[in-house]
């Protein structure tokens, strides 16, 4: 059987929840689909806090301030998407001493990545290493670290930080982003033709992609 190819741009900041349980969630529409699917799925920029400082702040701190989120509403939250973590299989490891960190660099190592084939891999252990972890991902021996993991050169990872080599280019990214009406994460956009906004059900992902194969096919 011929596989539909499908192109995934997936907007996404590594320190966002909903982010992580939506990409599964499309993962499992993808293996649940009956057509054979042949996906190029990418990652692009978008920084939940582009004002946080580098030593960050305490997470729900930093959501009361943002949100107005209460305590209470605080743990209730966070056990939920424990619970849809653990529906998808990913873990949620939440603590009250939690913090939110700066994702600029985080996103500069990511372009990088995409560049060496890598940067699927780079984005999952970055969800990891922050929400299963809860290490600071603008942290260079962080960055360093995990990228060295996934395969890449870490020396080569240190030096393009070092020098902001992509800083340009990811602030160009978002702003391209920005300017065409994305205001939040995650974003999926499929062949540059489709688009579903937020961490919608298993099903909603299927039915998106029965459309895009049912508008590929000749007649």
């Amino acid at each position: 059987m011929k596989k539909l190819p499908l192109q995934i741009e997936i907007v996404s900041d590594v320190v966002c929840p909903w982010c992580v349980i939506g990409y599964y969630r499309l993962l499992q529409a993808l293996e649940r689909f009956e057509y054979e699917v042949d996906p190029t799925i990418s990652w692009l920029p978008f920084e939940l806090n582009p004002q946080m400082p580098e030593e960050g702040q305490n997470l729900r701190e930093h959501l009361a301030e943002k949100y107005g989120t209460t305590p209470q509403e605080s743990i209730e939250a966070r056990q939920r998407l424990t619970d849809l973590g653990a529906d998808v299989g990913f873990t949620f490891n939440y603590s009250d001493d939690m913090r939110m960190y700066n994702t600029f660099n985080a996103h500069q190592l990511l372009h990088w990545a995409a560049e060496q084939g890598k940067q699927n891999a780079l984005s999952m252990r970055l969800f990891e290493d922050f929400f299963g972890k809860r290490k600071n991902v603008g942290d260079t021996a962080v960055l360093v670290e995990a990228a060295r993991d996934v395969g890449l050169d870490a020396d080569r990872a240190r030096e393009l930080l070092e020098q902001q080599a992509y800083a340009d280019t990811v602030r160009e990214l978002e702003q391209l982003i920005a300017g065409q009406g994305v205001q939040g994460v995650p974003l999926f956009v499929f062949n540059r033709q489709y688009a579903i906004s937020g961490a919608q059900e298993v099903a909603t992902f299927e039915q998106q992609l029965q459309q895009i194969l049912d508008e590929s096919e000749p007649g």
